[in-house]
């Protein structure tokens, strides 16, 4: 089954998703299991977790999905992260990966972190049209905290 939320971003290359098995009260461990088994099966070969926090990692090298962590949270200094994030991200896309990338929820760091992505690489070359690319694509309006992102990725430059 898939994960909550999950939608593509650039189809076949980067999707997004919300934390595998869901997140707080409603993270379930089956669900979890299940989730991870559809993702391999759609041919995933990297999973990116925004999550402050090391949650599923354990689960992901059980069942050798290969993964990458990058912390961010509130606190952080987005444009150290951000930048990181979209150099690999870059470089894997460039590879061939299929790469999901996934924080607790499909909220606006997500959303913010994909915009500024599209931004980073010029596949959207104004920041409220990535804006407006992203609400679509994700069907959720994205609030000031995510527009924030977007801006950063735009001063960030490719």
């Amino acid at each position: 089954m898939p994960p909550r939320n999950f939608t593509w971003v650039i189809r076949d290359q980067l999707a997004v998703s919300e934390r595998l098995g869901g997140y707080g009260a409603s993270h379930r461990r089956v669900r979890r299991q299940e989730e991870v088994v559809w993702v391999k099966a759609q041919g995933f070969t990297l999973v990116i977790s925004l999550l402050a926090s090391p949650h599923n990692l354990h689960v992901y090298e059980a069942a050798e999905l290969p993964w990458r962590h990058v912390p961010f949270s509130p606190g952080d200094d987005p444009a150290a992260v951000l930048g990181a994030f979209y150099r690999e991200l870059r470089a894997d896309l460039a590879a061939g990966e299929r790469v999901l990338v996934h924080d607790d929820d499909v909220g606006d760091r997500v959303q913010g972190a994909i915009g500024g992505y599209l931004v980073y690489t010029g596949l959207v070359a104004q920041e409220p049209k990535a804006i407006t690319v992203v609400e679509h694509l994700l069907h959720r309006q994205m609030g000031p905290a995510g527009r924030e992102l977007v801006a950063v990725a735009g001063r960030l430059g490719s």
